[in-house]
């Protein structure tokens, strides 16, 4: 349930993630959610999306971040994906160990509760783990 987009920086990552979104919109019967660190995707993603900004309620931090998609779960079932533009930016941990711990938490939420997560990081995909790399 966890979709991972990485590449370098320039390499076309939120382009594909604003595209991901709109088919999201047509294609799914749930609400879509993208998630980014600032005011960066306000002109790019369909109002049918709900943009939140992290930066608007002070989340920091790989347990804040989980709590917080969590939280927004809990107030609206109908949500079925989450998209989330550059993790790295949000994350306070952004090793090996830190991030798989923390997409594997997102996976098992997600087969749990029936929601996908879709993600971009800004990283070099041939530096990472054999754990980050069963999501791409």
């Amino acid at each position: 349930m966890v979709k991972l987009i990485m590449g370098l920086s320039g390499s076309g990552k939120t382009k594909t993630l604003i595209d991901l979104v709109r088919a999201a919109i047509d294609e799914e019967h749930g609400d879509v959610i993208c998630i980014e660190k600032s005011k960066h995707l306000t002109y790019d993603i369909p109002y049918q999306a709900r943009l939140i900004r992290t930066d608007d309620y002070s989340v920091k931090g790989n347990t804040m971040l989980y709590g917080f998609l969590c939280g927004l779960h809990a107030g609206n079932y109908d949500i079925s994906h989450f998209f989330i533009d550059d993790l790295n930016k949000i994350l306070d941990d952004r090793s090996n160990e830190a991030l798989e711990r923390f997409l594997e938490q997102l996976d098992a939420f997600g087969r749990r509760e029936n929601v996908s997560f879709t993600i971009t990081i800004n990283a070099d995909p041939a530096a990472v783990s054999d754990g980050l790399k069963k999501y791409f």
